[in-house]
């Protein structure tokens, strides 16, 4: 081989560092944070994440641009499709109860880089969120003084005329973020106080804004002298249907914060489903007494709200409703500077970012270095930087996220789970099969130790029919398949998206690729249904896998393709950039780097024919010390 080129052994080596699992079995209930949060702490932190400005300002805006009345019907679809990757965000939290959330979960299921791609997307996605939302703070308020502090502000300092920064610095919205930081940076349960007050508020608002508004309602409001009730067609509701699904988005939240629930089993999937139903309930009522109050057609699009009040003569009712959006969009700003330094905390406690990120302070119990260091971060990007163009970013790092969680659903629900009890040391102990840990393929058991068909394995009732499955390796059918799956609903969002236009297909050639790519979806859905799955009793499981998760993923791909090319292009650079981080510092320092190291202990696994399991410790050593003879088992 030509000197300076890597070896086949040595890339193959390269390769499985990439791949590498985060061990089921490590997410235990163990943990340096504090475990305070109940099941309403995390239903509240739901709740404050998903109803913020999108409420007072989305609601308006797609009511008048894209949907008129039927803004309801589309906020019902989004809710419904927000459900999908909700579900799957509620078993992953009470299955893995660690901080991390999509990027955890993709770390236990689809490897190390696809891992840290995701958290690497989810920082950039909280930043810009939390820098959004702050200067949508600052303008409603400033809007609450007839823009006296914009005005102020553009006198004295001037307007900026260069690109990618903002027209002038806005001192209000970084103040904020840094003001909440101080608060987030005091421990979770000083967040939790600080959130469950400012969505009491909200909510409080948000009835009265209902109750007043059925009370002011009319009818023929909806009627055919206004337009109808859809006067954009179907494809108006599509398309506000697209817009909505972003309202939900702040869910994963819960997830997020599972390391710090006291119950994460119980109360993750409960908040989850709660939380969802109360933001979808507010929005789709608010949504129908805003169409009912005034004509779709003479709302405000920045403030619809206040002013239907407004043209009804109640001109009072719009300081409440200005109150009510101050306190909802805070809570969207705590919790989003809650979660951000939890994913952090997690990536460098598993070694793939800076291990000064790690660092929880001995009283508060939080990751004190990541607050400070991206509440800071987040402040400076809302004082300077022009967010209109980057605000596209947090569509496609959340779908991304959704995508990948939903598909390592399906991957965990075909693995085989780990075993966790050992033997009692007075009961006796049968002849035992050892298998040595490993993460880098499904893992799977014959049923010779084993009577019950294992996850992962094809059904008994289905081998005379389907026996040819069984002649391939462990694993590979099920592997496959979900290659397939996402593969097909990769072509099949293409076709859906750009069937008509970019492609410049004849009608037959849409219509046969359309068949060609549904019929290969739905065939790697009955090969995956056709193979036993994964049961937990003690936690809580989706129904209808692989289904649900793999209409998610279809839907998250959909929604990605329509984003501009733009969004694509920068989002390719920020990927570029992480993967300069990822191979300049991830790749080396990560904690299951350190477990492949000579000299570092790894844990072995004896398995009885009665299912029990004896953890044992080895050494490994390098090859020149490694001793001679089979080390024995105890």
């Amino acid at each position: 081989m030509a000197s300076g080129l890597p070896s086949t052994a040595g890339l193959a080596r390269f390769c499985q560092k990439l791949k590498r699992l985060k061990p089921l079995e490590e997410a235990t209930m163990e943990t340096s944070l504090q475990r305070c949060l109940s099941a309403l702490d995390l239903t509240l932190l739901g709740v404050g994440a998903m109803v913020g400005s999108g409420l007072y300002v989305l609601t308006g805006t797609v009511a008048k641009e894209i949907t008129g009345p039927a803004v309801i019907v589309s906020f019902t679809v989004a809710a419904v499709a927000s459900l999908l990757a909700a579900l799957c965000y509620a078993e992953f939290g009470a299955r893995v109860p660690r901080t991390g959330s999509a990027y955890l979960f993709t770390y236990v299921s689809m490897g190390e880089l696809w891992a840290f791609l995701i958290g690497w997307n989810l920082v950039l996605e909280y930043v810009i969120a939390g820098a959004a939302v702050a200067r949508a703070w600052s303008g409603y308020l400033d809007a609450m003084f007839d823009h006296h502090i914009r005005n102020f502000t553009e006198a004295h300092v001037g307007i900026w005329q260069v690109p990618l920064l903002a027209r002038y610095p806005d001192f209000l919205a970084a103040g904020i973020l840094l003001l909440a930081s101080t608060f987030v940076s005091c421990g979770a349960r000083v967040s939790s106080w600080l959130n469950h007050t400012l969505s009491a508020i909200s909510m409080v608002v948000i009835l009265f804004i209902i109750i007043l508004g059925f009370v002011l309602a009319r009818s023929h409001n909806w009627g055919k002298e206004e337009g109808g009730f859809a006067p954009f067609g179907f494809s108006g509701i599509m398309s506000g249907t697209a817009t909505c699904f972003y309202a939900f988005v702040g869910f994963d939240v819960i997830a997020a914060s599972s390391e710090e629930a006291r119950n994460p089993k119980r109360a993750v999937p409960l908040a989850i489903a709660i939380s969802l139903g109360l933001a979808a309930s507010a929005y789709i009522l608010v949504s129908t007494v805003l169409t009912l109050m005034v004509p779709w057609h003479s709302l405000d699009p920045n403030s619809a709200l206040a002013d239907a009040f407004y043209q009804r003569g109640y001109s009072w009712a719009g300081y409440l409703v200005a109150t009510g959006s101050i306190c909802a969009m805070t809570t969207v700003l705590l919790n989003g500077l809650f979660c951000l330094p939890r994913i952090i905390y997690a990536m460098a406690a598993d070694g793939l970012f800076f291990q000064a990120f790690a660092y929880v302070h001995p009283r508060t119990q939080v990751p004190l270095v990541g607050i400070l260091v991206f509440g800071v971060l987040t402040a400076l990007v809302a004082l300077l930087l022009d967010l209109e163009a980057l605000v596209q970013f947090l569509s496609i790092g959340t779908l991304l996220a959704y995508s990948f969680v939903a598909i390592s659903i399906i991957v965990l629900r075909f693995q085989k789970a780990p075993l966790s009890s050992s033997p009692s040391p007075a009961s006796p102990r049968p002849a035992a099969k050892e298998y040595n840990s490993f993460s880098d393929h499904i893992e799977l058991v014959g049923t010779e130790q084993f009577p019950a068909p294992e996850p992962g394995q094809l059904r008994p009732a289905l081998r005379p029919y389907l026996g040819f499955l069984d002649r391939c390796s462990p694993g590979v059918a099920v592997a496959s398949a979900i290659c397939v799956l996402v593969a097909s609903a990769i072509t099949l969002g293409c076709v859906l998206i750009f069937g008509d236009s970019a492609l410049h297909l004849p009608r037959w050639g849409y219509i046969l690729l359309l068949l060609l790519c549904g019929i290969m979806f739905l065939l790697s859905l009955l090969v995956l249904g056709a193979h036993q799955q994964q049961r937990q009793q003690d936690t809580f499981q989706i129904p209808m896998v692989p289904l649900i998760p793999a209409l998610s993923i279809l839907l998250n791909i959909c929604l990605m393709l329509k984003l501009s090319y733009l969004t694509w292009v920068r989002f390719s650079i920020w990927l570029l950039i992480g993967l300069l981080v990822y191979f300049g510092y991830g790749i080396w320092h990560s904690k299951e780097n350190q477990r492949e190291l000579p000299g570092v202990t790894i844990t072995r696994y004896v398995v009885f024919p009665s299912g029990s399991l004896e953890e044992t410790v080895q050494v490994v050593q390098p090859p020149s010390q490694a001793p001679a003879q089979e080390p024995s088992s105890p």
